[in-house]
């Protein structure tokens, strides 16, 4: 996403709906052109937002679902949606109020009440799913309703809730339709968004057809819009071409990307920030071939992130040195200070000291879509050039089966990308190191949770900064994780087609409902 200024949130910040829309009504077709195509190779896991804590799944839940608060194109702040206005409830930073907007109803036509918005919270806790999103509410403790009012009693001070509560883990669901403890898993979805699912193939396509009683912060969906959904780049890449979609976001090739220009025929693109970011996840339990710090230090110790970038991205991405990306407040380079350069003596006299002698055999997970495989085959040229290590690569199709298999320690290691869930460093440390992680990697540390908490409890979160270089300084001791880039958001539309632009900012709202035909 784009560079973000530290925001400040003041411990007494009441998110109200004055001077927003508020749409109700659905407009005239805007030209009587169809379905908007939009190209992407992103997997959705789960209809169920309890289930699934991954971009294509959010992507969708941000059409289909409402939260209490969303973020705008081209700000960085949480504004009411469903909600009509949110406070934290005196000093404290433990108690979080909002109140609904009054007559909301899901698409179906049932209206929605508090009930529904504690039912939303309580089963995504109580069902903890491994690829869903519980870790980010890990300072939620309980949730109270009454009449139009949610509150939310939190375990700590928690100055980025508001955040929390604008992803897609926090949308709204019929309570009488998903079910308090388990996932629904009937292929349908029941929200309050600009838009309500039609037809839906899984891996192949979603229709979207105007909600025309959504009422939001979000101006009303002018079109219907068909999702379809790629298994890799190069058919995503050969659908643009073929002109079988108008809009293509994520994941371009490589090679596409590397060429875009400005003076292009009948192509509109935008690259925005630069805060998608990709990383090395070991396996810390025991048994694993990574659970000795040594091993992952001495991956870290050599890893070449420039010829990464270079060979196989094409200089479409970065080198990252720390979890948190370049162009976010708080970001440091902890990785560079200890690695400055790759260093094989640095890494041999690791292992040595460790005890570790030989080889080490690594089995490396990777997902097949975009460049991975040739990334992995990178690494595996930069990991085994050394003598050091033996490394195979387990390809998985896919991403479900992917999450599943990493979840249960099948690999000693694996390669992840991460979209920022809000634009905060806390969003790229405590989901992927802190208590029962989203990682599913095994690591737990108790100082690395105590820096965490201690982040998350400034109002003004320029005062966290210290603490976030810590953080950082600790992770990049420890190595569950090893940063490897960072990359920009890139969408690309025909000229037939506006508001591309605003489809995807990276704060991790997918905004069909921007689109229109010219």
């Amino acid at each position: 996403m784009r560079s973000v200024r530290w925001k400040i949130i003041a411990a007494g910040l009441v998110l109200g709906v004055a001077g927003a829309g508020v749409w109700q009504l659905l407009p005239e077709d805007a030209g009587g052109h169809g379905a908007i195509r939009v190209g992407t190779s992103d997997a959705v896991s789960s209809l169920d937002p309890a289930g699934a804590y991954d971009v294509g799944s959010w992507a969708l839940f941000s059409n289909v679902y409402q939260s209490l608060l969303t973020i705008k194109p081209g700000s960085d702040a949480p504004v009411p949606d469903a909600a009509s206005s949110c406070a934290f409830v005196g000093q404290k930073l433990t108690t979080y109020q909002c109140e609904l907007r009054p007559d909301l109803k899901f698409a179906g036509g049932r209206a929605i009440t508090a009930v529904d918005v504690k039912h939303s919270f309580d089963r995504i806790k109580a069902i903890n799913s491994d690829q869903g999103p519980a870790p980010l509410f890990n300072t939620l403790e309980s949730v109270e309703a009454e009449g139009r009012t949610v509150t939310f009693h939190l375990s700590a001070r928690d100055a980025t809730f508001p955040f929390k509560i604008a992803t897609g883990a926090a949308s709204i669901v019929d309570k009488e339709k998903y079910p308090a403890k388990s996932l629904r898993d009937d292929g349908k979805a029941d929200g309050s968004g600009p838009y309500a699912l039609g037809a839906y193939k899984a891996g192949t396509s979603a229709e979207l057809k105007p909600n025309t009683s959504y009422k939001g912060q979000g101006r009303p969906a002018r079109n219907p819009v068909t999702v379809k959904y790629f298994k890799d780049s190069a058919d995503l890449d050969q659908a643009w071409n073929a002109r079988r979609i108008e809009v293509a976001h994520r994941e371009m090739s490589p090679a596409v990307l590397a060429g875009l220009n400005p003076g292009m025929k009948d192509v509109r693109y935008r690259a925005s920030g630069g805060s998608e970011t990709r990383s090395m996840v070991f396996n810390v339990r025991p048994g694993s071939a990574a659970a000795p710090l040594a091993v992952r230090q001495a991956v870290a110790a050599l890893l070449d992130r420039s010829k990464v970038a270079s060979d196989v991205y094409l200089g479409t991405v970065t080198p990252l040195y720390s979890l948190v990306p370049a162009g976010i407040a708080g970001h440091s380079t902890p990785f560079f200070d200890a690695y400055p350069t790759p260093s094989a003596a640095t890494a041999k006299k690791l292992l040595k000291d460790a005890g570790i002698n030989g080889s080490v055999a690594l089995n490396l997970g990777v997902n097949v879509r975009g460049a991975n495989i040739s990334e992995a085959e990178e690494l595996k040229r930069q990991l085994e050039g050394t003598g050091l290590f033996q490394v195979t690569i387990k390809p998985v199709e896919k991403w479900a089966d992917f999450q599943k298999a990493y979840a249960a320690g099948e690999f000693d290691v694996y390669t992840i990308g991460w979209v920022a869930d809000f634009p905060d460093a806390d969003n790229f440390l405590a989901p992927l190191v802190g208590a029962d992680s989203s990682m599913n990697n095994g690591f737990s540390d108790k100082h690395v949770d105590e820096l965490i908490t201690r982040t998350q409890s400034h109002s003004e979160r320029a005062d966290a900064a210290a603490e976030f270089r810590d953080l950082q300084k600790a992770v990049a001791q420890q190595a569950p994780l090893v940063p490897i880039w960072q990359k920009k958001d890139y969408v690309m539309s025909r000229d037939a087609v506006t508001g591309a632009q605003n489809l995807s900012d990276g704060t991790g709202v997918w905004r069909l409902w921007e689109l229109d035909w010219l």
